[in-house]
């Protein structure tokens, strides 16, 4: 049987055949068009652990500084005695008073003496709006924040931190459980009584 013819050999010095040249005119391929009607990727699952994206606001209430129990109680007897004061002194006056001068001076003094007490129950109203303070607040130095810092609601103050504990406060025996409770709290860590924490607030240095 006979041999086939022997492959040429290939020469290591021979040039490649010259690639094709690139048409600098050719128009580019076009590019695929999107499907409008096709769905977006999915996006990647949400790491709970990843710390936020969002700078995080820090609370108000690392800036304040409580109010003593001392400065607290110091306010309380000022404000007990603007309001309870001058009636101690209306109930001393006004007999000596009708006595000696009748019934109209008496009638005048008891005006006087009702808007006294409008006059401070006003002052307390405003500043509480105004500022969270009270007149023995005032005083003293000390306000009502929030628990977070922030300065308190005006309708906060009234609904829920002084009217529902005064109208409490006029029951027999349940208002005087509820005042001592109420006043006792002030030596927990938080320096809160249970009118602070009915109205989320905090009483700080001004």
């Amino acid at each position: 049987m006979s041999q086939p013819p022997p492959l040429p050999l290939a020469s290591a010095y021979a040039q490649p055949p010259p690639l094709p040249q690139a048409n600098p005119y050719a128009q580019p391929p076009p590019l695929p068009q999107a499907n409008p009607y096709a769905l977006p990727p999915p996006l990647p699952a949400a790491n709970p652990y990843a710390a936020p994206l969002a700078p995080v606001e820090m609370p108000a209430g690392d800036d304040v500084e409580l109010a003593g129990r001392g400065v607290r109680l110091g306010a309380y007897v000022l404000d007990t005695v603007f309001v309870v004061g001058s009636s101690v002194v209306a109930a001393i006056v006004l007999p000596q008073f009708a006595d000696s001068s009748g019934d109209a001076a008496l009638a005048v003094f008891g005006m006087i003496f009702v808007a006294g007490i409008l006059a401070v129950l006003g002052f307390n109203l405003y500043f509480l709006y105004r500022d969270g303070q009270t007149l023995g607040k005032k005083i003293v130095g000390i306000r009502i924040v929030r628990s977070d810092g922030s300065p308190c609601e005006f309708w906060r103050l009234i609904v829920l931190r002084y009217l529902p504990f005064i109208l409490l406060r006029a029951i027999p025996l349940i208002g005087f459980v509820l005042w001592l409770v109420d006043a006792l709290m002030i030596f927990g860590d938080e320096r809160r009584c249970l009118h602070d924490l009915a109205a989320d607030t905090l009483v700080v240095n001004v």
